[in-house]
């Protein structure tokens, strides 16, 4: 729990000064097409430094399948559905981990929609807690592969043990993204 609230002030702080280098963001650029491109450029530097950490995370594990590694590029990108300032994040974050009912009440009548206009912090925090739907229909559109938009659709669901063989791939995504 203690290794869980460092990690997560750690995170916070890092996306105060979030810095992308380019040659970074060249290469992953390589593996995804033209819509899936702007898809990821879509994302605030915050969200582009982290997809690329659990990308690089992924390929120094030996993961190598390009639906996979799409799937860590893209995996946040539901969250550009609405700005979300590094405290409403952090408020979402925390509600999620200590209180996810309390969570779930201040989100459940938002509307979350592509285009709306933010409405405020409730707006900011839905489209958070939402982002992975969000970013799976996003992936769809953008023509990425239905294993690509089930990881991104998924990455946030609870896992004990792989079930079919896309769960390993949940399974490694989710490492990735719980320590970067």
């Amino acid at each position: 729990m203690v290794w869980a609230i460092r990690y997560r002030v750690g995170q916070f702080f890092r996306a105060l000064t979030p810095q992308v280098p380019e040659e970074q963001i060249r290469a992953a650029m390589q593996l995804l097409g033209p819509e899936a491109q702007a898809l990821f450029s879509r994302q605030e530097s915050q969200d582009q430094r982290h997809a690329l950490a659990v990308y690089r995370a992924l390929r120094q594990a030996g993961h190598f399948d390009i639906d996979l590694l799409t799937a860590a590029l893209l995996h946040d990108v539901g969250q550009a559905a609405a700005p979300c300032p590094p405290r409403v994040r952090a408020t979402a974050v925390l509600r999620g981990r200590f209180a996810p009912r309390l969570l779930e009440r201040l989100t459940l009548d938002e509307p979350c929609r592509v285009g709306d206009q933010p409405k405020g912090w409730r707006h900011s925090l839905t489209a958070h807690v939402r982002h992975a739907e969000v970013g799976a229909r996003w992936a769809q559109e953008a023509g990425c592969s239905d294993r690509t938009v089930a990881l991104i659709r998924r990455h946030r669901d609870r896992l004990d043990a792989a079930q079919m063989e896309e769960d390993e791939s949940l399974i490694a995504l989710q490492a990735a993204d719980s320590v970067n």
